[in-house]
């Protein structure tokens, strides 16, 4: 237990000093989600110069390719064999969201500990789960563009990665995963909006992660953070630091009235939205 303590202080104090500092140290596994958003904004860059750095990922370059053929983006049927057409179809807003999913999958299979492994694998698939419910409703709702949904839902446990990432220099902390559950949860808020920024989201999306008032109380879900609200109480994968902390998400809170939302609307909303979100979590997943 002492050596949790002692851990968990230094992590804490990395983790302060940098957030004071503006200077995060990210894990080597976003370098290409990173690479493929600058180039995004780059108002020079060719799709080409795009496809060129997907193409140096196997996995992205294979899950850009699947996602370009799924029924929903691809309605006509004409088969994408490349990564150039592939990036062109999908379009640079769900290529990132599709990037930082690879990375983040990528981040759930280095950690050498089962314990921590288990945690980032369920962590990933509940950010792909909200990711998928976003781009389905807003596609059903047609007030928000569904890319920039499917991107703000992957962000939304994107502190809560960082976190683990850095987790893997302190393994005593694994020693007591619930105690790290609370760790996590403090550190969540400050270093998920830091990440937000270093990313230079457009604000939209910053705006979306409302984490004091989550819901603006209309229906149906009216802007983004609307949406995402929505989509992250659809998932069916939990995320597992809720778990472990004892919060209650789907199905507990479907059976509630949540933040004025009635059960009957949402469950009508979400079966109208639930094949295009399994055309996505094939495409990402597969």
């Amino acid at each position: 237990m002492h050596d949790f303590d002692a851990q968990a202080q230094a992590f804490s104090e990395r983790i302060e000093e940098e957030l004071r500092d503006g200077r995060l140290n990210f894990p080597t596994a976003l370098d290409v989600s990173l690479r493929i958003k600058r180039l995004a904004d780059n108002p020079a860059s060719t799709l080409e110069q795009i496809a060129a750095v997907v193409r140096a990922e196997p996995v992205l370059s294979a899950k850009a390719v699947r996602m370009a053929n799924a029924v929903s983006m691809n309605p006509y049927g004409g088969q994408v064999t490349n990564v150039g057409d592939a990036v062109q179809r999908i379009g640079l807003a769900a290529l990132r969201c599709l990037a930082f999913s690879v990375a983040a999958e990528q981040l759930a299979q280095d950690h050498r500990s089962r314990s921590m492994r288990i945690i980032a694998s369920g962590l990933w698939m509940h950010s792909v789960d909200v990711s998928a419910w976003a781009w389905a409703i807003a596609r059903q709702l047609k007030g928000v563009n569904p890319d920039t949904a499917m991107l703000a839902g992957m962000m939304i446990d994107i502190g809560q990665f960082f976190l683990l990432a850095r987790a893997a220099d302190y393994p005593a902390l694994e020693g007591d995963m619930d105690r790290f559950a609370e760790l996590v949860s403090t550190w969540n808020e400050p270093i998920g909006r830091a990440v937000l920024e270093v990313f230079q989201l457009p604000e939209a999306i910053l705006d979306a992660f409302q984490y004091e008032d989550p819901y603006g109380g209309s229906w149906p879900p009216a802007d983004l953070g609307d949406i995402v609200f929505v989509a992250s109480l659809a998932a069916e994968t939990p995320n597992p630091f809720e778990n472990l902390l004892g919060i209650k998400r789907r199905p507990e809170l479907l059976d509630t009235t949540t933040a004025g939302i009635e059960k009957e609307k949402l469950a009508q909303l979400l079966e109208s939205a639930r094949t295009e979100r399994q055309q996505v979590l094939a495409a990402v997943c597969g």
